[in-house]
């Protein structure tokens, strides 16, 4: 029984997917008469170069003359496909690469074809010919017969001589994207009645990095293995690749900073036999999508994923901080440099995850960096990459309800374009039916429900909130006292969208649609047992003589 990379290689131009510039020219050249008699088709391993060749074989010596709608079920169509034409040659120059297999075929190009009107030579890994070889071969190449086309395949491009690119018309196979290979896997599962969900094969297509025969080899052996009844199980113990939802889950850990969850889960993964390596270099390759979407605004076509978890990456995308982003892809690009070393990757891997997860717990120069940065993130749509959260309509801005002149320590701030508010159902109660609501109810739930309410919207913002506390309630006015020295937190805090976004939470804890304004507070007085005074050089080395035990050297 023949492979299954075999029996479904495209039979025709129709058959042909993800090479559709390459078709639409070879199909036009056909109709009009204009096909060149040497071709260079360059491109990665496994992505249809060499059954391109014997497609245009099969269209060049059709009955009746050259005929790009050929019917692939006639004789000559037949023979080429298995390889027993008299009048299509194949050779892999891997093994015939030298300058007496090229005399061969001089001798032979002239010998007109037996049962179609062309004689067409396919030779596959091209760049393995020897200069020798391709210099004995310019010459048939500039000038062959006219019954005689050259189809030369690479996988190297660079490798090949200027000389004869310059000769040929050269095409550029491309990688198929991931739906591409996933429509032809479930096509051979319908053939050849294998049962698939749409996971497994696109574990099986992010496993083949864009071959065709790849990702065809691997459902074969695949369907051996299992009866013609694959999981996303099996994929994975035979592939070695991560499930999409599982660096979903791990990176939905970091922006709950939930250390314990991100360790249990590596654990979990560990105990089900996954390569913690791969793991590794496929969270990074996550991470980089992650990345881009925050860069380019939304997912790119281009990206490996399945349309199923194109939302899904939009919105991780939007919920964990760009700097976090970043500072993980640093470390993980530590781990890979020990596994490059033969360390186990497990240990850089956790430590990665805690130091993202809890960065107070870091106490290294690039981790306050990352802290500083998280800190001065502004809220999405104020400015910098382009942002791709869902815009809504602003709610309608209560006029600002008169006060006294502020003292210089405290400045009101109201947002101007607030969040709407979640439409109220008919039952539900209105602010006058509301009880009274009370500074020390409000201060309870700051941390635990305000700043968390925040935290769902906005880690960055969620972060600047806790260095506030409520002090003050008056009508519809909250007051939040910043400490004296938390300046940029509460600078921070008073852009409008920053105001917007906790009203809004505020809105969804209280029910109550409240004005914000901000206060700094004061710095205590030193008490009596403090002494202001500075210390003397003779105190300072009084202290450490008492601390730490130590000595003072003589300088000889």
């Amino acid at each position: 029984m023949a492979a299954l990379y075999r029996t479904y290689r495209p039979l025709d131009f129709g058959h042909v997917i993800g090479q559709e510039a390459v078709v639409r020219t070879l199909r036009n050249a056909i109709e009009h008469g204009q096909v060149r008699q040497a071709y260079l088709f360059a491109g990665p391993r496994g992505t249809g170069k060499t059954s391109m060749a014997r497609i245009l074989a099969k269209a060049m010596n059709a009955e009746g003359g050259p005929n790009a709608d050929f019917d692939p079920n006639r004789p000559i169509a037949q023979a080429i496909a298995d390889g027993s034409s008299l009048d299509v040659v194949e050779m892999d120059a891997a093994s015939q690469r030298g300058i007496d297999d090229v005399r061969e075929i001089r001798d032979r190009a002239v010998l007109q074809p037996v049962e179609g009107g062309y004689k067409i030579y396919i030779i596959d890994e091209a760049h393995q010919l020897t200069t020798q070889a391709w210099n004995a071969l310019l010459k048939l190449i500039e000038e062959p017969p006219p019954h005689l086309i050259f189809v030369f395949c690479t996988t190297d491009l660079a490798s090949v001589l200027p000389t004869v690119r310059s000769r040929c018309q050269t095409f550029v196979f491309q990688r198929p994207r991931l739906q591409e290979l996933v429509a032809v896997l479930r096509r051979v599962c319908e053939g050849e009645k294998i049962e698939a969900p749409d996971a497994a094969l696109a574990l099986i297509a992010r496993g083949a990095h864009g071959s065709f025969r790849d990702a065809v080899s691997t459902l074969d052996q695949l369907a051996a293995a299992t009866g013609s009844a694959v999981s996303v199980q099996d994929v994975l113990q035979l592939v070695g690749g991560v499930e999409e939802g599982s660096l979903f889950r791990l990176c939905d850990t970091i922006i709950d900073r939930d250390t314990a969850g991100a360790l249990v889960h590596i654990e979990d993964l560990a105990e089900q036999g996954q390569d913690i390596g791969r793991l590794v270099v496929d969270l990074i390759d996550h991470l980089r999508r992650l990345l881009l979407v925050q860069h380019v605004g939304h997912v790119l076509d281009s990206l490996p994923v399945t349309e199923e978890t194109r939302e899904r990456l939009r919105e991780q995308a939007n919920q964990l901080p760009e700097p976090t982003v970043l500072r993980l892809i640093d470390l993980l690009a530590l781990a890979v440099d020990d596994m490059r070393q033969g360390a186990d990757p497990r240990l850089p891997l956790e430590l990665a995850l805690v130091k993202v997860t809890r960065p107070q717990a870091d106490m290294s120069r690039e981790s306050l960096a990352h802290r500083l940065e998280l800190l001065e993130a502004r809220p999405a749509g104020s400015g910098g990459a382009p942002s791709i959260a869902a815009v809504r309509p602003p709610a309608a801005v209560a006029a600002p309800a008169p006060t006294a002149p502020a003292a210089d320590t405290t400045r009101a701030a109201e947002p101007t374009a607030a969040v709407s508010a979640p439409v109220a159902d008919a039952a539900a109660p209105t602010p006058s039916t509301l009880p009274p609501l009370e500074l020390d109810q409000l201060r309870d739930a700051w941390q635990r429900d305000v700043v968390d309410a925040v935290r769902e919207r906005s880690i960055p913002i969620s972060t600047l909130l806790v260095e506030a506390r409520p002090v003050e309630i008056s009508g519809d006015v909250l007051t939040i006292e910043f400490a004296p020295a938390a300046g940029f937190h509460r600078a921070q805090i008073e852009e409008p969208k920053s105001l917007a976004m906790l009203a809004d939470a505020l809105y969804a804890v209280t029910g109550r649609r409240l004005r914000i304004q901000t206060v700094i507070g004061v710095a205590p007085e030193p008490t009596e047992q403090e002494d202001p005074r500075e210390l003397s050089e003779e105190d300072v080395i009084s202290l450490l003589k008492d601390t730490f035990d130590a000595r003072e050297v003589e300088d000889h």
